[in-house]
């Protein structure tokens, strides 16, 4: 969540640092703040609220001049979000200052114990410990690197940590245990950051931070070490887009920007993963296809967005693969003593890399003696390192909160792994996987046509901004699509929205039926499975009956639902199993405009943070 920066080098430290934090601005947070080392001392200055209260106050009383300093946005666990419990903190000399993501989870008992010892805190939060923890150790004779070391070692909990020092005027240190953080690898200067957007206008070139591991920056060098102090092995990779893409572009919002790029972002997923004779060849699936035919269970494990694009995983895979596939949402799945060996491969989907709850899944997954294969969209990040296969979405940047690329490409990673499941394990005839890979190949151009016919959905958004309440129904595929376009509405335009397996709906859920009532319909194809065509043509009727207002989103040449729908969304024709890939785009752009009908901050959503790193 908290976004981190750091930075030591030949620039203006200040102004590498805010900017910084405002490429990172998209994690969430409620406050920001900043220290520099100049002159022998510290000199700080901190926000509650957006990034703009902190430069204004920077504009009011100027920084003096550095090359070294850090910045930090937070996203508030302990502590209101106030200007006094926004960090970097301080130790009480003024000569240590800390910022941190994570929470650490036995500072009760360390407060009470510096209190105890006559040390005053000035803050609610957790961080302050740290602070004076570090002051301690200095003070006692280590330098910075060797105090976070120490300190590190009687902490618990996750965290990253990043630290300057009055007496330290070129070098910043930062620790990391189970939250993200990068290094940045310039010329004269290096960077710290919690994702790689925060330096990316200086340099692609970066390194990895290991789970419990100390980094020592200087203009000059990089020391990487464990928290016993023994060095570890680099691990160099180079960031494979720009700057620019992580700009608007010229879109009112990133998310738009986002929504617009989906038809690169699913070819770009696709790319290299197909050979000449039209079969699969994922170079980064480190699973022998001697491993994979051993599987005999497959559990996705996702939270929020990525918990459904598993659902659609989990239609797709058994129906390739005829191996059983359960979906777990993360933060439920080690606390229910799940049944997983050595021969359950567990698919892990986050966009980020560093979902805390997906990461303690995976964990207790190989715990168990599970395979797993990572779903991701960021190179380097945690849960692809600490999984034994990797598929890289090559999305670009997701800068919005709320999903939108990610989760279409997420859904094609999932494809992909089922497809390849089918194909080493021989539940699929080549030709038959020819097939579906020309249909995949075909999905960019067809998100492509659903986006240049959205303005009829913009305007039904904009129409229906004074709705209370969004009821949104699917069959089978559509039944996770449903369940996203209702995420999408209550995290952007903060309404009531539900989605509902539509057979679930003469169960209850019709009770909510009312008069006027928009509801939004995904329909199957009915080249498909025309049972639950006819089965869901037969709901919208019923919601019909009982006054609601229907938007139906159904593929063209389907003419059966033309008399029961009120507004109709049509998408191209495709193959039953992929179209929540087009399906999903009309409900993302309804969610859109439906936030600015309504004057919320659509990238930025109240609450809600781009990555979330704690449990």
């Amino acid at each position: 969540m908290c976004g981190i920066v750091g930075y030591t080098g030949h620039r203006e430290a200040l102004d590498v640092v805010v900017e910084g934090l405002r490429r990172l601005e998209y994690r969430g947070y409620d406050s920001a703040g900043v220290a520099i080392v100049a002159d022998g001392a510290l000199a700080s200055a901190k926000r509650a609220g957006k990034l703009v209260n902190l430069e204004k106050a920077l504009e009011e009383r100027p920084l003096p001049s550095s090359g070294t300093g850090l910045g930090h946005t937070r996203w508030a666990t302990h502590g209101s979000p106030t200007d006094r419990n926004a960090h970097p903190h301080l130790d009480e000399s003024g000569r240590v200052a800390v910022i941190h993501n994570g929470i650490i989870e036995n500072f009760a008992r360390l407060r009470t114990e510096l209190e105890e010892s006559g040390v005053r805190f000035a803050s609610e939060t957790d961080t302050e410990v740290v602070a004076h923890l570090l002051a301690a150790e200095v003070a006692a004779g280590s330098d910075l690197a060797d105090a976070m070391r120490a300190v590190c070692r009687r902490l618990d909990g996750a965290f990253t940590l990043l630290a300057v020092h009055a007496d330290a005027p070129d070098r910043v240190v930062a620790a990391r245990r189970n939250s993200p953080l990068v290094i940045g690898v310039g010329e004269g200067e290096n960077f710290l950051a919690s994702d790689v957007s925060a330096f990316i206008a200086h340099t692609r070139e970066a390194l990895e931070i290991g789970d419990g591991q100390i980094v020592e920056i200087t203009p000059d060098d990089v020391t990487l070490t464990d928290f016993d102090g023994n060095a570890v092995e680099e691990k160099r990779f180079h960031v494979d887009w720009d700057a620019s893409a992580a700009e608007k572009d010229g879109y009112d919002y990133f998310m738009l920007k986002e929504i617009a790029e989906q038809p690169k972002a699913v070819a770009n997923t696709l790319l290299g993963r197909i050979g000449k004779d039209g079969l699969l060849s994922l170079d980064e699936m480190r699973l022998s296809d001697d491993e994979l035919r051993e599987v005999d269970k497959v559990v996705v494990v996702a939270c929020g967005t990525a918990y459904h694009a598993g659902m659609v995983a989990k239609y797709a895979i058994e129906h390739w693969t005829r191996l059983p596939c359960e979906v777990e949402l993360a933060s439920e799945f080690r606390y229910r003593d799940p049944v997983v060996d050595r021969q359950t491969l567990v698919i892990a989907i986050s966009q980020s890399g560093e979902t805390m709850d997906t990461l303690m899944a995976l964990r207790y997954a190989r715990e168990q003696g599970a395979r797993v294969l990572a779903i991701c969209n960021t190179n380097g990040a945690t849960i692809p390192r600490e999984s034994d296969a990797v598929l890289y979405t090559h999305a670009g940047p997701e800068v919005a909160v709320a999903s939108t690329k990610a989760f279409l490409t997420q859904m094609i990673a999932c494809f992909l792994v089922g497809l390849y499941l089918g194909q080493v394990r021989g539940t699929k005839w080549g030709d038959e996987i020819r097939s579906v890979v020309r249909d995949l190949s075909d999905l960019p151009a067809k998100v492509d046509l659903v986006l240049e016919t959205m303005e009829p959905v913009r305007e039904l958004a904009r129409n229906l901004a004074s709705a209370t309440s969004v009821l949104f129904l699917g069959r089978h595929v559509g039944y996770p699509v449903a369940l996203e376009g209702a995420l999408k509405l209550k995290e952007l335009a903060y309404m009531h929205a539900e989605g509902f397996a539509a057979g679930e709906l003469k169960h209850g859920p019709i009770a909510l039926v009312e008069e006027g009532m928009p509801i939004v319909v995904v329909v199957p194809s009915p080249r498909g499975r025309s049972v639950l065509h006819d089965k869901i043509v037969s709901n919208i009727q019923e919601v019909r009956a009982r006054g609601a207002r229907t938007i139906v989103i159904a593929e063209e040449g389907d003419d059966d639902v033309v008399p029961y729908a009120d507004h109709l969304i049509r998408v191209p024709e495709c193959p039953v199993l992929l179209q929540p890939v087009v399906s999903t785009v009309p409900l993302q752009v309804f969610a859109c405009e439906m936030a600015s009908a309504r004057g919320f901050d659509v990238d930025q959503p109240r609450n809600l943070a781009k990555s979330v790193t704690v449990e």
